[in-house]
């Protein structure tokens, strides 16, 4: 409560609003208030000394006493309506508010409301029973003691981890073993879960785990996204539970200590050597497990499974199947790499960085969220290519529909000794494909040249060697050389004519030949 008194008589001996505000451990806003107010009513330091503090307080802010009263509810009956099923914070506060208003008393608003009962809870440290609805909650974690398996080539011991899922109005459990406790199978978990209990709930709870939660505070929490693309593929909504809180899911933590006693315990000294026989035998004590019968009352989970399992959602059609996440730059050839093999991304998304979900069979490509392609995903020898023609520039897509038929095509329409060279080219490769490019520069030529020209030129080129390559009658080209052929067919023909002479001219002794 902010002393009136003293304020006033520290401004009585000269402090400074600030010096006041220091010495009273309040603000400058209050004392100025303080002060201002004092002045405005008249009131003195040396008045103070004749009245109490109610009476000073009064004076001076006569509407801060004339704040209503409000009524404390009564939270030992609240505590215990709130054991009832259907019973809620919210029905009990306008329950509290009616009675009130009844009473002409001023009832807490629904935030204060809470607030003390919370203070009511951890002062008595009163825990509250809470009825499960049937199909509600699926409760999952991992049990603290692991079960082994001997490796066969080295005798090694080999820990695994057990997973566990209980339902939890029925109590019914699931229980498998793992080689780690990383999301792959911890998503694998779940899916094998929900078959088993042949429906799903409508709430997940999970602890803290790094594979199902990424972040938790007190203004939000993070879902893994592997672990929430799960959630959304089952119409679940995952809940997890409360930092070291292990109330929030009470049934799990009760099962791993009894299925510890019952299954794991059980087990102990005998000897597995693969998942399967592990795995196989612990089927068998959870079958029992779930068949015993309560101690303290009717019943066994497995009958209360009976009555639960027409409460849970349907499987989806299919179910969800693991995927991994990574992070890519679409390079300049529109491509991207993961994992030693290479996807085609749509031209306009090159230099982006795009999400890429992995499955064991597609790949899928994001940007902002949006799905842009998918690919069938490529094993085998690294750095193999999927491409989608329509993932080219145009200048692209029409070198793509070039094939070796329109090739031959064209040079046949140009001359035999082109065609000859072109089927040459096509067929001098392993695969006919790594020839197109050869083939396109060749018969580009004649567009500089003249395809008449080009025709020589090949006509040339054979005449050096049965295999010419592009570079052979480019350079024919280039030189002229495809210009000498009419002229060394007419001497040929002088030739095969006359036999070999010297002519005239050789014999007139000028320079002209």
């Amino acid at each position: 409560m902010t002393n009136y008194r003293e304020i006033l008589r520290l401004k009585n001996l000269g402090l400074n609003n600030t010096q006041i505000a220091a010495g009273c451990s309040i603000s400058r806003t209050t004392v100025l208030k303080v002060v201002q107010r004092a002045a405005e009513c008249n009131i003195s330091f040396n008045m103070t000394q004749e009245l109490s503090d109610n009476e000073l307080t009064k004076l001076l802010f006569p509407s801060e006493n004339n704040k209503p009263a409000y009524t404390m509810p009564d939270y030992e009956y609240i505590h215990r309506e709130m054991a009832k099923s259907g019973v809620t914070l919210t029905l009990l506060w306008l329950e509290y508010c009616d009675k009130c208003r009844d009473n002409q008393e001023m009832p807490y608003q629904f935030t204060q409301f809470k607030k003390y009962y919370r203070d009511f809870v951890v002062k008595t440290k009163a825990t509250m029973h809470i009825n499960r609805k049937p199909g509600e909650i699926m409760e999952v974690d991992w049990a603290g003691q692991t079960a082994s398996i001997i490796d066969t080539d080295t005798g090694e011991i080999i820990p695994e981890y057990v997973f566990v899922a209980v339902l939890s109005y029925s109590a019914y459990a699931y229980v498998e073993a793992f080689a780690s406790q990383n999301q792959e199978s911890w998503i694998t978990a779940h899916v094998n879960a929900y078959t088993y209990f042949q429906g799903v709930t409508r709430i997940l709870v999970p602890d803290n785990l790094k594979t199902g939660v990424e972040k938790v505070s007190k203004s939000e929490t993070v879902i893994n996204k592997v672990y929430q693309e799960m959630a959304e593929h089952y119409q679940t909504a995952v809940i997890p539970a409360r930092v070291r809180s292990p109330k929030d899911k009470a049934t799990v933590e009760g099962s791993v200590g009894v299925i510890s006693t019952w299954i794991l315990a059980s087990i102990r000294s005998q000897q597995f050597f693969s998942f399967k026989e592990l795995n196989d035998i612990i089927k068998e004590k959870l079958k029992d497990f779930n068949n015993k019968p309560f101690q303290k009352k009717n019943g066994s989970r497995a009958s209360l499974f009976l009555e639960e399992r027409p409460f849970l959602l349907p499987l989806p059609q299919y179910s969800f199947e693991f995927a991994t996440w990574k992070i890519a730059t679409v390079g300049y050839n529109y491509h991207i790499s993961v994992e030693h093999q290479n996807y085609s991304v749509p031209f306009e998304y090159i230099k982006q960085v795009v999400d890429v979900r992995i499955t064991k069979n597609i790949v899928e490509i994001f940007f902002e969220n949006n799905r842009i392609c998918s690919h069938q995903r490529l094993y085998g020898r690294i750095n193999r290519y999927s491409t989608t023609e329509s993932h080219m520039p145009p200048d692209h897509q029409k070198y793509v529909k070039w094939n070796g038929e329109r090739f031959r095509k064209w040079a046949d329409k140009i001359g035999k000794n082109t065609a000859v060279v072109i089927e040459s080219i096509l067929t001098s490769n392993k695969v006919e494909q790594q020839g197109y490019k050869s083939c396109m520069a060749l018969l580009k030529l004649s567009d500089k040249y003249s395809v008449s020209r080009l025709e020589s030129a090949c006509e040339r080129a054979l005449s050096y060697t049965p295999h010419p390559s592009f570079k052979n009658v480019q350079a024919i080209l280039k030189s002229g050389q495809d210009k000498l052929i009419k002229d060394s067919s007419t001497n040929n023909s002088n030739a095969s004519e006359y036999g070999i002479t010297r002519g005239a001219e050789y014999y007139r002794g000028d320079d002209r030949c």
